[in-house]
Order: structure tokens, then sequence, then C-alpha cells
């Protein structure tokens, strides 16, 4: 998030009759000059209902404002929002303070990962302005993924990062489970992890023998979820099984507001500026690839290793296209 902010999830775990229940206490935390301070997590609307008395009669009229157009403001600057309010820049900064946000930046990212968990299809279509040919559409779509990898640089907690890459370099075995949009990016990081480690598999969660994988999975097995908004039901499933099988679970998203993560030992948030249309792989897509390449450069000789046996298959099998063979295809 802004000025390098990360998200870090508490959850409490406690058995009661024999059933393990998760009692959700997720404590959002930012890191700021002044150390760690917590960030309240419910719905920004809901914040701003619940402190609506306690704010001035022009602090009233922008929580107004946020709460009839929230798609509108998402886009504002300070200086738009004041205007359209008719109150003044440093008005709309106490109004965001007296929310609990450290920064406009904050609040704005709040209100787009709400926007980008509740809005359909239909929704977007309006947002994005996608009903006509446009000859900027190019430039913005390009200019809105280069911010969303700014925001990747600036945000991610590369101390959680290590652990992750430990846990993949030392685990017996990998499972990577992702659905509908999100299965692309497991099967990317699932097919890129058989490239320099043994024994990864590769799940849909829509497919229900993957309860039946997970369920007779060795102990203490370390499998990796990839959840992307609007997050399927059927992932969220998922994390629970992995958590009441005392599974190690990783998770991979784009918001801090994915209900996988108070699920997950680790969490690896890669945060969008932008509201996408259908999605936006390419924050998580630059993740996945540098943990791959951070992991290969631990594995040493064992990755040659690997890597031989590899290509003697493909040659074997004649899997790969080959100039020298170009012949007998034609």
């Amino acid at each position: 998030m802004a000025d390098g902010s990360f998200f870090v999830w508490q959850h409490d775990i406690y058995n009661e009759r024999k059933n393990i229940i998760f009692q959700s206490r997720p404590v959002l935390t930012r890191m700021t000059k002044r150390g760690t301070e917590p960030i309240d997590m419910r719905s920004i609307i809901n914040v701003i209902e619940q402190k609506r008395m306690e704010l001035t009669p022009k602090g009233r009229l922008l929580a107004d404002f946020v709460v009839s157009s929230p798609g509108k403001v998402v886009f504002m600057t300070t200086k738009e929002l004041s205007g359209s309010c008719r109150v003044s820049e440093a008005t709309v900064v106490r109004f965001v303070g007296q929310l609990g946000y450290d920064g406009y930046s904050s609040f704005i990212q709040a209100l787009r990962d709400l926007l980008d968990t509740e809005l359909n299809l239909i929704d977007r279509l309006d947002l994005k302005d996608t009903r006509g040919p446009g000859g900027n559409r190019f430039q913005q779509v390009v200019s809105g993924e280069i911010n969303n990898l700014k925001q990747l640089l600036e945000s991610m907690d590369l101390k959680k990062v290590d652990s992750v890459i430990g846990w993949l370099h030392k685990s017996p075995s990998v499972t990577v489970i992702g659905s509908r949009l999100s299965f692309t990016l497991a099967y990317y990081l699932g097919w890129s992890l058989t490239k320099i480690r043994p024994h990864v598999h590769i799940l849909k969660g829509s497919d229900s023998t993957a309860l039946d994988t997970l369920t007779f999975a060795p102990k203490n097995s370390l499998v990796i979820i990839i959840a992307t908004t609007r997050y399927p039901n059927e992932l969220i499933r998922i994390g629970k099984l992995v958590r009441r099988l005392n599974h190690r679970l990783i998770v991979f998203t784009d918001s801090s507001t994915c209900p996988l993560i108070r699920f997950a030992d680790v969490s690896l948030v890669a945060p969008l500026r932008n509201i996408p249309f259908i999605g936006s792989p390419t924050a998580l897509g630059c993740l996945i690839n540098f943990i791959i390449q951070e992991l290969a450069a631990r594995k040493g000789g064992e990755l040659a290793t690997h890597q031989r046996k590899l290509e003697q298959t493909y040659r074997e099998n004649d899997v790969l296209f080959n100039m020298k063979n170009e012949n007998k295809i034609m």
C-alpha cells in the first residue's frame, strides 16, 4: 500500500467440542515512521456510518458523498473531492484521518478494495467505459499495469516473501490451487515449480477431487492457494479444509480484503491501484516470476540435476519443437 505499508493478519484458532473453529479476528496493521499501527478492517462504508456522529458538519457532507458515489470518489484527488463537496482540502485530510487512515492514498486504497470485491461485471463495464472503441485505451491499460507494478514494488514485504521461498525450498511436496481467473496464475506457478523441483501438484478449485487429494495428503503438506477478486467460494471452502487438516497454507492474493487470508500461515498481497475490468494478473505474475528465479538460485547443483532429467525426457518423447527436426515436421 502507500508509504511502503503492508498488512499483517492475526487469527486465533481454538478447539471447541473437538471441532476446530476459526475465530477470525483480522488485525490490519501498517508500517509507518511511527511504527506498527492498527487499521479498522470493517468495510469502509460501515466505518463511515459508525463514525458519522463524530464527524463535523463538513465531514458529514464528505461522508454522504463517499457513501452515495464511491465509484466516483475512488478516482478523485483530494482537490477534486473537496471541490465536489465544496470543502477545503484540509477538511478532506481531517476526514480520512477521523476514519482511521494515515493518508488519503490509504483511504482510496480501502475504497478501491471494497469496490473491486463488490462490483459485478455490469458495474465494471460502466466503470471502465468499455462500451465503445477508444484511441487512448491501450495507453490507459499499460499505464494502469505499470502503476500496479509500482504498487507491488513499494508495498511487498520481502521478509515474508523470503519465508515463502524457504518453505518452497524445503517442503517435500507442494500443492498449488486456483480457480477461475486465479487458476491461470496457479498453473503458471505450479508449472514453473516443476522445472526447478520435484513433487509439485496443480489442482483446480472447481474440481471436487481437490478435496480428496488434500484430505489424504501427507501431514504438514505445503499448500498454496492463489485467489483474485471476486474470490470464488470454492477456494474459501478449500482454505478452511487446509487449515482444519493442519497443512501449511500460503495465500497469494491481490487485496487485503481477501477472505482466505484468515486461514493462511503466510499471505502475500500484491495490491492493485486500479479496478480491473475482468482481472489484472500482472502484479501477481511478476511476484511469481521473482519467487521462481530466487528459488532456482537457492537450489545450487541439485537444480542442474533436476533439469537434465527433464531435458532428457523432452528429447526422448519429442516434446518440444527443435530446428534440427523441422524437416520431419514439414
